[in-house]
């Protein structure tokens, strides 16, 4: 009788122990998190990454979704990302791999848990599995409007029963305003994005426009919340958990800016006007590399300006500066030099690039500052042209 009582003592206990286990557990087992990782040395992870991390603790699976893959080998890359119809697709990697591409990167990646309920997380399970059919994993990608953040923030939102409410956007905030944070660090990168944006990245942006930045989106989610259709609020994030920490290495600071850059060419065409005026002849060699590469410049602000589907490109006033008409009109330039006959090209030029020296700081434009010793370099060219040709008569 003892022995069957012991054994019934100990049944009780160990169904007691599985109840409390089992009660100790999650009853959900999937958590959805947003992923947020630091920016990279590379021009193209210099404003971080964002991703959507899946985890089904009773079946073991753990990945990530990833809007951002792209290859560099895909047919005739470079053009199609200068004409704005560059292709990203959505891809899937186990988080184990995800956290130790980023920690060899040196880039610390944060996640911050959704605070979704059971059918809210199956919707976008769902919707997150439609998106990686072959047919709908590409897409088109846009730095601004249509990225790896906004396309995780959407996909988020539509799985919500009711609306994700926002904080207030920051105040003045705008596209240029806002890649100029990320970009401190890399002035040739800063130098080279700013060329290639018009006046339309210098106009304020709400909110919603300032999340293409990863970043923006995270602070932005940390404070949101989600309301439904009875007006019932709760956080969107339950908790934010660095998942990767790791010191990153800080950025070789360049010890040619384009600042320095630009003074030297300043310089240069000082010494070389000088020069001119001093033999009362023209250095027409200087001339073919100057106007060939002012024209090259300009042709390709003008195919960012007339062709590519980028944003903000279409509005560039440095198209007034750097545009094909001094490639085009170099064979002319060089045959009337060489003739020594006289050419109203440089005079032109000479009042052109004086208005827009002394318009520089009224244009609907922030423009790089390297564009006025640039500026400057061009009108004393042209000057020392005038002053030459003026010496003849």
């Amino acid at each position: 009788m003892k022995k069957y009582g012991l054994r019934l003592f100990v049944g009780l206990w160990m169904l007691c122990v599985c109840c409390l286990s089992q009660a100790q557990q999650p009853r959900d087992s999937i958590q959805f998190s947003l992923v947020t990782c630091a920016p990279g040395s590379e021009i193209y992870a210099l404003f971080g990454h964002t991703a959507i991390r899946y985890q089904n603790f009773s079946r073991g699976e753990d990945v990530m979704f990833n809007y951002g893959m792209f290859s560099f080998s895909a047919p005739h890359f470079v053009y199609r990302f200068v004409k704005g119809e560059t292709d990203y697709c959505l891809g899937l990697t186990p988080t184990r791999y995800f956290e130790v591409e980023y920690a060899m990167r040196g880039s610390s990646v944060w996640q911050q848990v959704l605070n979704l309920r059971e059918d809210e997380k199956f919707r976008l399970l769902a919707l997150l599995e439609e998106n990686c059919r072959p047919e709908n994993r590409v897409y088109r990608y846009n730095y601004f409007y249509d990225n790896c953040t906004t396309r995780a923030r959407d996909q988020i939102e539509k799985c919500i029963a009711g609306k994700v409410v926002y904080p207030d956007g920051v105040p003045g905030k705008t596209f240029r305003s806002v890649v100029h944070e990320f970009t401190a660090g890399s002035p040739w990168d800063e130098m080279g994005i700013d060329f290639c944006l018009g006046a339309e990245a210098d106009r304020p942006i709400p909110a919603r426009s300032q999340m293409f930045a990863p970043f923006y989106m995270k602070a932005f989610a940390s404070r949101a919340y989600i309301e439904d259709e009875n007006g019932n609020r709760r956080p969107l994030v339950l908790r934010e958990e660095k998942i990767v920490d790791v010191d990153a290495e800080p950025a070789p600071a360049s010890a040619f800016t384009p600042m320095m850059a630009a003074v030297a060419f300043l310089m240069l065409n000082v010494l070389v006007g000088w020069w001119q005026w001093k033999r009362r002849r023209i250095f027409w060699g200087w001339d073919i590399l100057l106007y060939a590469c002012q024209g090259i410049a300009g042709c390709v602000i003008a195919f960012l300006f007339f062709v590519s589907s980028h944003p903000t490109v279409g509005s560039n006033w440095l198209l007034i500066l750097f545009n094909p008409i001094p490639l085009l009109y170099l064979p002319v330039m060089v045959f009337r030099t060489i003739k020594q006959r006289k050419d109203g090209y440089h005079l032109a030029n000479m009042v052109y690039l004086t208005l827009f020296i002394a318009l520089f700081l009224l244009l609907p434009q922030k423009f790089n500052l390297t564009v006025l010793p640039l500026a400057l370099g061009l009108l004393v060219n042209a000057v020392s042209h005038v002053l030459v040709l003026k010496h003849k008569e």
